[in-house]
């Protein structure tokens, strides 16, 4: 795919709040691609789509991939990934949403097409691409000597007085807190300590879980997931303890922005070929960890 007067051309699978509310918006206003159409499991929801944002609803998802350079993904984890790989095969590169998938055998399917078809991922975890903590990611990653570490990522999905629409979500709902917020904890901790060698993991109220991570680099790091804390408990941190003090993780802006950027790792990607470090091994690297802890939990 290479940029020149024709912007690559990037369609959108998926009508739900996240790829109304994310995707579609920031597709339609990036300066670099064009927004080729929308497909979804509900035609009326993809019309609908489609015509807010000034293009094409497709009814045949394979129509799509045929009019497209590359796919935005914003589905459920293992609706997404056997698209996915239809999609790599048909010569599109991918913008995947977290987690890949919530089975070993569906990420690995994903890059295994990715990888036969030459073309280009990444994974769409939001604080990789966010305006303030890319760059804070980054530069406790090359700080190093971290001791010790704790992610806190609570949400109120289900909850009494909660209202979101992410609640209504069945595979959030089977899944839970794990696999929804658990990447985005995992993809701060692992560019900063290394990546995970050994995993312990007990349950909590609800949904909650509590993770203690041993990395590569012997630093630890303990996890506290859910989706059913109180409404006035809710927030996320991630909190670093080391050599060089005491680091906490910045407000991460807004998704539209931080999507867009993820549209421009992938269209920097697929121009020079080189893997982005949030590719769909590395999408398939969180899934291992997480099916790890979930296994851990059934002990």
């Amino acid at each position: 795919m290479t940029e020149s007067s024709t912007r690559p051309r990037i369609g959108l699978l998926g009508t739900g709040p996240w790829a109304a509310g994310t995707h579609a918006p920031a597709l339609a206003a990036h300066p670099r691609a064009g927004f080729a159409g929308v497909w979804g499991r509900r035609p009326e929801a993809a019309a609908a789509l489609a015509a807010a944002h000034g293009t094409t609803a497709y009814d045949d998802v394979d129509a799509l991939f045929a009019a497209c350079d590359a796919v935005a993904i914003a589905l459920p984890p293992d609706v997404q990934a056997p698209l996915a790989v239809r999609a790599a095969a048909a010569g599109c590169h991918l913008l995947l949403d977290k987690p890949l998938a919530t089975t070993l055998a569906g990420a690995r399917e994903v890059v295994a097409a990715v990888e036969k078809a030459g073309v280009s991922s990444v994974v769409f975890c939001t604080l990789r691409f966010a305006t303030g903590t890319t760059p804070w990611i980054d530069e406790q990653a090359a700080t190093g000597g971290w001791f010790t570490a704790h992610a806190r990522w609570l949400g109120a999905l289900y909850s009494p007085g909660a209202d979101s629409p992410y609640a209504a979500s069945p595979w959030r709902g089977e899944k839970g807190a794990l696999w929804d917020v658990g990447p985005h904890a995992l993809s701060v901790l692992l560019p900063v300590l290394g990546d995970v060698t050994s995993t312990t993991a007990t349950r909590g109220p609800g949904d909650t879980v509590h993770l203690v991570l041993r990395h590569t680099s012997q630093a630890s790091s303990t996890l506290t997931l859910s989706l059913s804390a109180p409404v006035g408990a809710v927030g996320a941190t991630v909190e670093l303890r080391g050599t060089a003090g005491v680091a906490e993780l910045p407000e991460w802006g807004d998704g539209v922005s931080s999507f867009a950027a993820a549209v421009d790792a992938l269209l920097d990607s697929a121009r020079d070929g080189e893997p982005h470090p949030c590719d769909a091994a590395f999408g398939l690297r969180l899934t291992e960890i997480l099916a790890e802890a979930e296994s851990r939990l059934r002990d």
